[in-house]
């Protein structure tokens, strides 16, 4: 069991919370988790009608300490930020906020997406992010900051692929529509919204995050520092490039 869930507040809110959320997610315990979206209220149940298609900033909270002691935190968290809209935050199993958003998104749905790892977020950062996240083109849209903190920035740079041990949050812009007639305005929106907020992040990406128009450097830059390794072990195991439909490390020459 875990104290956790989505709290959600209007996107007029969203400029308090954000603040809230780059000052204290960094400081908050290892057993504290909480990630930050920018979306639009689904128009149907279970969600309150009176909220149907409003654009938001969501808070999803998930303590796995004594739920006791998850409460206490997330009330914290509830004291010191606007009243929420929508408070789904509650004792639940650990499967259940894993899949508590899942029937909104089913397969077959048209998806554009970039992606950045985020250092900082100032408030010209929070303008943008703001400023696009009002112009979101479907109902399923939207942002997220995923939270890198913990033992994740206890290794080294260099222990695994994966080398930025400095990053605060890896960030998703993401057009999501089950129209293909769609797609044209989905990645439009996507890219000028990145374009905006890029100038403020680090300079790569976390490869899911990553379409396959991105480019060579930007997979090079995805593992920064590492990628020569990575190279070396591609040429070692897979010579030809026989694996090359994703993100692709090509052998090393």
């Amino acid at each position: 069991m875990v104290y956790g869930g989505p709290i959600v507040f209007d996107l007029a809110d969203a400029a308090a919370v954000m603040k809230w959320f780059r000052e204290h997610q960094p400081k908050a315990p290892d057993e504290f988790y909480m990630f930050l979206g920018l979306q639009v209220v689904p128009p149907g149940d279970p969600f309150p009608k009176e909220h149907w298609s409003k654009k938001m900033c969501v808070l999803v909270v998930s303590h796995n300490g004594p739920l006791a002691e998850g409460e206490k935190a997330v009330n914290a968290v509830r004291a010191a930020l606007p009243k929420p809209i929508i408070d789904w935050a509650q004792p639940m199993p650990y499967t259940a906020i894993q899949t508590l958003f899942d029937p909104l998104l089913p397969k077959g749905l048209q998806w554009y997406w970039k992606g950045d790892f985020v250092k900082d977020l100032p408030d010209a950062a929070v303008e943008a992010h703001i400023a696009h996240a009002g112009k979101l083109p479907t109902e399923l849209s939207g942002m997220h900051l995923y939270s890198i903190d913990g033992a994740v920035h206890r290794q080294r740079k260099d222990a695994t692929a994966w080398g930025y041990r400095d990053a605060a949050w890896s960030m998703v812009i993401f057009g999501v529509d089950p129209d293909p007639a769609k797609a044209p305005v989905l990645k439009k929106w996507t890219q000028d919204y990145w374009a905006a907020v890029h100038p403020f992040d680090l300079p790569a990406a976390y490869a899911n995050f990553m379409m396959d128009d991105e480019g060579e450097a930007r997979v090079k830059a995805a593992y920064g520092d590492n990628y020569d390794r990575l190279a070396t072990l591609k040429k070692k195991y897979d010579p030809t490039n026989l694996f090359q439909v994703n993100q692709n490390i090509r052998p090393a020459t």
